[in-house]
């Protein structure tokens, strides 16, 4: 189900996905300008490769032979930053979220990583519920200028894996 990105194609599907369900779910929340820049900025196969080169690690979700999400993580010191999990709408509810962050959880444990962190936006309400419903604790407030004149109001979420 879950497939490590290490080709250009990979990359390209990631891409391709993440322009679908950041179109879909985003811009509702923070507006197409926002999402277009942060496409562009993040979520582009150039940003994508030079996220892979710096110690990123992506993972393809697919079920029955289609690509439904991905996840992008980060180890970082004794924790291991949740950047990106994303699922296509037609496919939530399904429990892949939460085999995903299992997944994540086991992932951290090899490495030997104590906790999971993430920020998700402020305004993003299911995304926030399913996380405090799989254990992770809100930390508070995190705003973060990325460029372009825009932000990214979210707040800081953990859990603690060993």
């Amino acid at each position: 189900m879950f497939i490590e990105v290490l080709t250009e194609e990979q990359i390209e599907i990631v891409e391709s996905l993440a322009e679908e369900i950041w179109t879909e779910h985003y811009v509702p929340i923070i507006g197409k300008e926002q999402v277009e820049y942060m496409l562009d900025r993040f979520q582009s196969k150039e940003s994508i490769s030079d996220q892979l080169r710096s110690g990123f690690l992506y993972f393809l979700i697919r079920e029955d032979n289609h690509f439904i999400g991905y996840i992008g993580v980060q180890p970082k010191g004794d924790e291991l930053f949740l950047s990106k999990i994303y699922i296509k709408s037609s496919e939530r509810d399904k429990d892949h979220g939460k085999k995903a962050i299992q997944y994540i959880e086991n992932l951290a444990k090899e490495k030997g990583l104590r906790k999971i962190v993430l920020t998700v936006n402020k305004n993003n309400r299911v995304a926030i519920n399913a996380y405090e419903r799989l254990g992770f604790k809100n930390l508070g407030s995190v705003i973060q200028e990325i460029g372009g004149g825009f932000v990214m109001d979210d707040y800081k979420m953990e859990k603690t894996v060993l």
